[in-house]
């Protein structure tokens, strides 16, 4: 039986810890989708499309790795792609506790669901994707130096898809 296993988040934006994250994912298991949660009521900066095509193009040098979308339970599409593995990235204690509290509930919902934390990078402890927003909203991304600023937190290849306005 293959090993399947989803890292699911709202990816606004994905950022270098991510697809850290990601690739050392897929080199444990045959298979490793990226899901892109949906939520109709919560407001993003990135719209959905965008996201998707940050996430593609990031992750589009690893071959067993699949992106999709999905606006719903996660351990629902995990048993839709018959995953029984949830991959999650913590960068300290906090992370850890709520990701517990997550994995409970999400056991509670799928049995067979295994969440599996990765600790991140150390170069990527101070990376997240409300601190790309927030450099994003204050116009980062318009100059060569800003963008080069950016590849500290965004894969490279999806900085020409960030707005820089």
């Amino acid at each position: 039986m293959s090993k399947i296993a989803v890292f699911a988040g709202s990816f606004d934006p994905f950022t270098v810890g991510h697809l850290d994250i990601v690739k050392r994912g897929a080199a444990l298991f045959d298979e490793v989708y990226v899901l892109l949660a949906v939520n109709a009521s919560k407001k993003y900066l990135l719209s959905e499309s965008l996201r998707l095509e940050i996430v593609r193009k990031a992750v589009a040098d690893i071959p067993n790795v699949k992106v999709d979308a999905f606006d719903g339970l996660t351990v629902d599409f995990m048993k839709r792609v018959g995953a029984r593995f949830l991959l999650r990235g913590v960068r300290g204690a906090a992370d850890v506790d709520y990701e517990q509290a997550v994995a409970w509930n999400n056991r509670v919902l799928f049995p067979d669901c295994e969440t599996v934390l990765l600790s991140s990078a150390p170069e990527h402890l101070m990376v997240s994707s409300t601190v790309v927003r927030e450099l994003l909203k204050a116009g980062i991304a318009r100059t060569a130096e800003g963008r080069k600023k950016l590849s500290l937190y965004v894969p490279q290849a999806a900085i020409s898809l960030l707005p820089n306005e």
